[in-house]
């Protein structure tokens, strides 16, 4: 599978599909390029599509470092580069920071930014709960962590099916500094700062999450923002209703005038 080394380290992704304007898929905490594969199956037959494990995810390398939202950013900025892409629709699940950065410092490399039911301005309940659960991956029952975060955040009640179990086993299976540093330096990321400096195209997709995000807040900072809603799932909207979330990107793509072209 294809690769890309920057600075001695190997970036895994994979791409497919022709047509404008282009996407690129980045997945969320702990997660790899599978947890985005029904948006890549759908958008390759229109668009041209880049889906990417981060740095310390999936096929990439693990380098011993700290993980910081900027250096995501900076590793997708220079993989679009290399990639040729022009301005892609970048589409973001959950680190809604790593998105948010990426147009903040690079806007004339974002062409428009999709978030999937990040926390962004979480609830002082939600806040706390992700400070207690970072707290948490730095013990030895780290896994046990993400179990419960997996229970009680990011599926609905009730949820057992082999779905949530083979989403959660991609969590697991991430290097616990990885998983450690990388929600640490979201926590103390300054995302109202960012929010703010974002001038482009920006959705916001909400299930799970949104219920305890203030989307008001959002919508002060960042005006142009539009907001779309799905039903009936849990954080992992892409994966458990990934019809309602692609109609959604789509009418937003049509309301940019950004439907698909050809090249």
């Amino acid at each position: 599978m294809p690769t890309l080394r920057r600075d001695g380290v190997e970036l895994w992704y994979d791409e497919a599909g022709t047509g404008g304007p282009p996407l690129l898929l980045v997945h969320g905490f702990g997660g790899d390029h599978t947890h985005m594969a029904p948006l890549f199956d759908h958008f390759r037959s229109t668009h041209r599509v880049v889906t990417v494990d981060r740095r310390g995810h999936g096929r990439s390398d693990q380098p011993d470092q700290e993980y910081t939202i900027e250096g995501f950013a900076d590793d997708l900025a220079w993989l679009a580069d290399e990639l040729g892409l022009h301005r892609p629709v970048v589409v973001v699940h959950s680190m809604d920071a790593i998105g948010l950065d990426l147009a903040a410092r690079y806007p004339d490399r974002v062409g428009a930014l999709v978030i999937i039911d990040g926390p962004t301005f979480p609830s002082p309940e939600m806040r706390g709960g992700l400070e207690q659960a970072r707290q948490g991956l730095r013990t030895p029952d780290y896994r046990d962590v993400l179990a419960y975060v997996a229970d009680n955040i990011a599926f609905l009640p009730g949820d057992d099916s082999p779905r949530k179990a083979a989403l959660v086993a991609v969590m697991a299976a991430t290097a616990q500094p990885v998983l450690a540093s990388s929600l640490q330096e979201y926590l103390a990321y300054d995302i109202p700062a960012a929010v703010a400096a974002v001038t482009g195209p920006l959705l916001y997709v909400g299930s799970y999450f949104s219920q305890s995000c203030d989307l008001d807040r959002f919508r002060a900072l960042a005006p142009q923002l539009v907001v779309g809603h799905v039903a009936g799932a849990g954080h992992f909207a892409m994966v458990e209703v990934p019809d309602q979330v692609i109609g959604i990107i789509e009418g937003f793509l049509v309301s940019l005038r950004l439907a698909p072209s050809t090249p």
